[in-house]
């Protein structure tokens, strides 16, 4: 909880009405009180002659979970350690990482263990992303923070969908929704959660859990499902074992196929586009889901993405290239 002293001055308004009264209304309000008492006035009388008159300022506390050093969009993430530099890897939370970067909007990261996520979720007022079967709140990342329009009530929103729509209609340019395209890239990413990524699951998720700090790995040995919920609608668990041999060379294979259907789906776009973007030849939402999948094989499992970005003559590692400008980490 942040405390914060009422620093900004406190003045005695003094309302001349002229018509039809001709009587005089006096209010004390705080600098931004000042500003939403013009407001109404502006709607609400015709003629209206203020007078300001400072008084002694106030040091009356204000409790508040916003901070004056948080003027900034702020993202919470989850990372991997990789030395001493932590790293996102999430694919759900790159997609939104993605938004900021491409429309340039200035923002910072807090890093949250797997441990603390509900708790510090909860701390900043930040509304649960779904329901558990027994109708308990589930918490899971990421979770927008945006003050830029109202400092002292900020925008926190949870649930990466929601929070892509609210960033594409808050902040319209650059488009990743360019027009009429967002139910079909709705659609897209839709797929490529549910079917696309799906076999990546038995791989990746037991692969996630060994690069996550000894202490989130604790916690997820009693709390399987909170890996899952990070990036695992199906519900694979962090607890199944990484296959081994035949097995992995099998589970890789079934990967393949996915890619290479998105492939042939793609390709289509060659011609009347460039063949390598989802919407023909600009970056779009569309690309940043796929790419975040990417992401998380290059973060995870770095000796496979040698594999995956030769696949389909080399198509991954081309997206990647019109992605790259847009992977940067605040």
């Amino acid at each position: 909880m942040y405390i914060e002293s009422e620093a900004s001055p406190s003045f005695r308004i003094s309302i001349l009405h002229p018509y039809p009264s001709n009587h005089t209304q006096e209010a004390e309000v705080s600098h931004s009180g000042f500003h939403l008492y013009l407001y109404f006035l502006f709607f609400k009388s015709r003629e209206v002659i203020v007078s300001l008159h400072p008084i002694e300022m106030t040091t009356r506390p204000r409790h508040t979970n916003y901070s004056p050093q948080s003027s900034i969009i702020t993202l919470y993430d989850t990372n991997v350690q990789h030395g001493y530099t932590p790293q996102p890897w999430a694919p759900n939370i790159w997609r939104v990482r993605f938004i900021l970067n491409y429309k340039r909007l200035p923002y910072k990261t807090i890093w949250v263990e797997f441990a603390d996520v509900e708790a510090t979720l909860r701390s900043i007022g930040a509304p649960p992303s779904a329901m558990k079967s027994d109708g308990l709140p589930l918490y899971t990342l990421p979770v927008l923070v945006d003050p830029t329009n109202i400092p002292y009530a900020p925008v926190i929103l949870s649930n990466t969908n929601n929070i892509s729509e609210y960033l594409e209609s808050t902040y319209p340019s650059p488009a990743v929704f360019p027009a009429g395209s967002r139910a079909l890239q709705s659609l897209f990413v839709h797929c490529i959660q549910e079917f696309f990524a799906k076999p990546l699951l038995p791989i990746m998720v037991p692969m996630s859990h060994q690069h996550l700090s000894d202490r989130s790995q604790r916690h997820l040995r009693n709390y399987p499902s909170s890996l899952s919920a990070a990036y695992n609608p199906q519900g694979h668990s962090s607890s199944h074992p990484l296959p081994s041999g035949p097995q992995r060379e099998q589970a890789w294979l079934a990967v393949k196929e996915q890619f290479d259907f998105i492939d042939a789906i793609m390709a289509k776009n060659t011609g009347d586009g460039d063949g390598i973007v989802v919407m023909g030849r600009e970056v779009t939402y569309a690309d940043f889901a796929l790419c975040s999948v990417l992401l998380w094989i290059v973060r995870i499992a770095p000796q496979d993405w040698v594999r995956v970005r030769n696949w389909n003559g080399g198509r991954w590692e081309r997206l990647w290239e019109r992605c790259k400008p847009y992977m940067q980490e605040h």
